[in-house]
């Protein structure tokens, strides 16, 4: 898959990231949604080239692309909160705390910093900027 034929919907996280890989594979999107891909950015670098270009860094924050539409960073948590089913606590919390823009936008950077700090930690690198 190259940058000009992602598919429809999609989830462009980070795989070296434990806690991202682990939060995307635990939200679960409702039905009606349709299938949402889980891919990590390390694997896609051209369609990472391609987001950067239009002002998405993905090393702050990861990026959703649901109906034509893109949301990145707290945008994009939130905008998963919205989707998810509600049928484990998982669930049920992340929508909880997430469904809410502004709890969307005032953790989110915690959770970045997280990200950079375990990626720090475990010897990994950023993506190039």
């Amino acid at each position: 898959m190259d940058a000009d034929t992602p598919p429809r919907n999609f989830l462009l996280y980070d795989g070296d990231c434990p806690f991202c890989s682990n939060y995307v594979r635990m939200v679960q999107s409702r039905k009606a949604v349709g299938p949402v891909e889980l891919l990590d950015m390390r694997q896609h670098p051209d369609l990472v080239a391609h987001l950067r270009d239009r002002g998405y860094d993905l090393n702050e924050g990861m990026l959703l692309r649901l109906d034509g539409h893109i949301y990145w960073g707290a945008d994009c948590v939130n905008r998963l909160a919205l989707i998810s089913s509600d049928n484990d606590l998982f669930n049920q919390v992340n929508a909880t705390i997430f469904r809410r823009p502004c709890l969307s936008a005032a953790l989110y950077p915690f959770m970045r910093r997280g990200r950079a700090l375990t990626l720090a930690l475990m010897g990994k690198k950023k993506m190039p900027a």
